[in-house]
């Protein structure tokens, strides 16, 4: 009894004691809050405008000297790249090309008054830009008119019907909207507008409710995957201009299959002076960025490719007179100035509502992630809820300016990033530029082939096109991220953009959602005389405690997982209460059945050392300690769990204990009463380290057998 009595003594529980926090009533935090919020004094005021518009407090601070080269260097860079991507994107979100050069205008210059971050670059974005088109040539095509007919026939009467005049030109159609007749061309952009407008409005909401947690569901391996799969459908969606084929853009999913099937059915119809034309531009646009590449430490700025190609594709067109002699497909007339600005026609809003929002949640994405990225790189922070409400403002505002929907492009950030950018000034210098365009020099383009733009949308895309041969290292890396940037590239590829973005998301929710229903589980050892439990599969010179057995589940405790917890726990401690419990049951009532033979035999005597015999069966362990440090929260299901194993194996004689609980975890427990009334058995149930838990059985064990001696002495 004394060695018992000391083991007891040498092992003590940690004090540990909670802290009792004082929990206001929801109803006074609910009025605090209220009060403050529709406080005004200056100071608020002050700092509600200044973090509202961000330009308001870093702008007078700007240091002239330091600053003003790398800005202005970097602005002109990205306003020359610009302006060729401008009208090339405009192919794919199926509008004309001034209302690219437009959206990039209005977009640099509203980020630069709302934006936090020094380095994005704001504009027309690939992916959006196909997003749009999709929507766009689904809307004309339901509005019945021909998506074969090039929307570049005419300059004159491409203008008069963004003005919302009536559009008559011979071989067109036109639907009347709000008591106006629109033509092909102006109901193409009254649709872009609406869903820019509708994806701003998402935008901004997201950010007044504080709902940018929406973008942690958007995994790094799946918005990868979507990328990709885009770059993919964007490629094929170009490859027609490549070889001047009229084909209409396919309606509906499996666009990127059907294209294809298109294109090589009328193959026999390729125009030869775009195929030659494209050859020769993809070719200089690819060495371009193949020497950038090789040589950019020795090169202080980007070679401008795409505007010598555009330059030179264009004198070409124009004094070869491409499209009248071979029927090249030409970008049209582009007008000068700017169109009055417009409402964005809420009775196409109702057709667009649900497009709108991956449109939304993929460009604030995007926005927000590249902020983060480069703020972290150039060492200041940004502020995401801004991020989100600058880039909502920047798809609001400019939708009335004919404008479609925008965000962060990478390629021009990391222009700008390399080209000595410090503030959001570059941005101002690159809508200086695309305004001298649209001043000055866009009716130069006229004669600009549709094939060069194509050709210049599909060399952009190497970098996404390159994943693909990251495909064995990211196996090796990580099989779950692999397969989810997989099905997410599939998906967005051979369905079609959105139902892509769904099914990334979805799968990847579904691939945690498995992760924690198969953890990984393991029985712990002891390591030489030390507190130190380790998983004894994983670690060398590891001894599990005498009877006991010590499991881990790594992973959180709720209904989903549940019974995945108990046959884990089953198989790795090798019994399983009911079934002992049956088994002695069956040998309790063979016992009784030769109990009952041998009194007969002995003239009614029994024999109760027989039946004792074969009821009992000796455990290899009389304690089960669950290692809860990998357990980060449970359920309801969790806790009925945990008391049904106290409960099932108290029956059998093995006493069950919780050890590394974290608080969150301890609360739910109190909260159901899982240590009785007023918590009258936490102390013999909840241990604060494996070790203390792993002690207390060996010293209940002790003590049990101790009185079970004297008992039968």
């Amino acid at each position: 009894m004394e060695e018992v009595l000391k083991v007891t003594e040498s092992t003590p529980q940690p004090l540990l004691e909670r802290q009792v926090r004082q929990r206001q009533p929801t109803v006074s935090i609910l009025k605090s809050k209220l009060k403050k919020s529709v406080t005004c004094s200056v100071p608020r005021v002050r700092s509600t405008l200044t973090g509202f518009f961000p330009v308001v407090r870093w702008l007078p601070k700007y240091k002239l000297k330091e600053y003003v080269w790398g800005d202005v260097m970097s602005g002109v860079i990205v306003g020359i790249i610009l302006v060729p991507q401008a009208i090339a994107y405009c192919l794919l979100a199926g509008v004309k090309p001034i209302y690219g050069l437009y959206t990039s205008f209005y977009a640099n210059i509203i980020y630069f008054i709302m934006g936090t971050s020094r380095h994005v670059s704001v504009g027309i974005f690939s992916l959006m830009s196909l997003m749009v088109g999709q929507v766009v040539d689904r809307e004309v095509f339901l509005a019945g008119f021909d998506l074969s007919d090039d929307l570049s026939a005419s300059g004159s009467d491409g203008l008069n019907g963004s003005l919302g005049m009536n559009f008559t030109a011979a071989g067109q159609q036109s639907v009347e909207l709000m008591g106006m007749q629109y033509g092909k061309e102006c109901y193409a952009i009254s649709i872009a507008a609406a869903l820019t407008f509708l994806a701003g409005i998402y935008q901004v909401m997201m950010a007044v409710f504080q709902l940018g947690f929406v973008s942690v569901y958007l995994s790094a391996p799946m918005l990868d995957g979507f990328a990709t799969g885009a770059s993919f459908t964007i490629l094929t969606v170009q490859a027609k201009y490549l070889l001047g084929l009229k084909i209409p853009r396919h309606q509906g999913y499996g666009t990127v299959v059907i294209t294809w099937i298109n294109i090589f059915t009328n193959i026999q119809n390729t125009n030869m002076c775009d195929l030659i034309t494209s050859a020769i531009c993809i070719s200089v646009l690819v060495a371009g960025k193949e020497i950038q590449e090789r040589y950019k430490d020795r090169l202080k700025i980007p070679l401008p490719t795409e505007l010598i190609v555009v330059a030179g594709a264009t004198l070409a067109s124009h004094y070869g007179g491409l499209n009248s002699r071979y029927a090249s497909s030409v970008s049209g007339h582009i007008p000068t100035g700017f169109i009055p600005p417009q409402v964005p026609r809420f009775s196409l809003m109702s057709r667009v509502a649900l497009d709108a929002i991956p449109l939304a949640v993929i460009s604030f994405a995007f926005t927000v992630s590249l902020s983060e990225m480069f703020a972290k790189k150039n060492g200041y922070t940004v502020r995401p809820n801004q991020e989100m409400l600058a880039i909502g403002f920047c798809n609001i505002i400019p939708s009335f300016f004919h404008c479609f929907t925008t965000s962060a492009a990478l390629a021009k950030t990391m222009v700008k990033d390399s080209t000595g950018c410090q503030t959001q000034v570059s941005s101002l210098i690159s809508a200086l530029v695309v305004l001298l365009v649209l001043l000055f020099f866009a009716p130069f383009f006229h004669a600009l082939q549709k094939c060069v733009l194509a050709c210049i949308i599909i060399v952009s895309l190497r970098g996404a096109l390159r994943k693909f041969r990251d495909i064995p290292a990211k196996w090796r890396a990580s099989q779950s991220d692999a397969i989810v940037w997989l099905v997410a590239m599939s998906a967005t590829a051979l369905i079609s953009v959105e139902l892509g973005l769904l099914v990334g998301v979805v799968f990847s929710m579904f691939c945690i959602i498995f992760k924690t229903q198969n953890p990984k589980v393991s029985l712990l050892g002891r390591a030489n005389d030390t507190d130190l439990y380790e998983d004894v599969e994983e670690y060398k010179n590891l001894m599990p405690p005498r009877q006991v057995q010590i499991f881990r589940f790594q992973a959180p405790l709720y209904y989903a997982n549940k019974e995945t917890f108990l046959k884990s726990l089953y198989k790795a401690v090798g019994v399983e209460p009911f079934l002992e419990m049956t088994k002695r049951r069956k040998a309790e009532k063979k016992a009784k059945e030769m109990s009952i033979q041998q009194a007969k035999a002995d003239m009614g005597e029994t024999n109760g050392e027989v039946v004792v015999g074969l009821v009992q069966r000796e455990l290899d362990f009389h304690t089960i300690v669950l290692d809860c440090s990998a357990i980060p929260f449970i359920d309801s299901s969790g806790m009925a769990t945990f008391k049904g194993l106290v409960k099932e194996y108290k029956e059998i004689g093995v006493s069950v204990l919780l050890a590394s609980c974290n608080t969150s975890l301890i609360d739910t427990l109190q909260k159901g009463q899982f240590f009785g009334k007023n918590d009258e058995d936490m102390s013999g149930l909840l241990f604060h380290t494996v070790h203390t838990a792993v002690l207390h059985a060996n010293s209940l064990s002790s003590a049990a057998e101790s009185k079970s001696k004297d008992s039968v002495v």
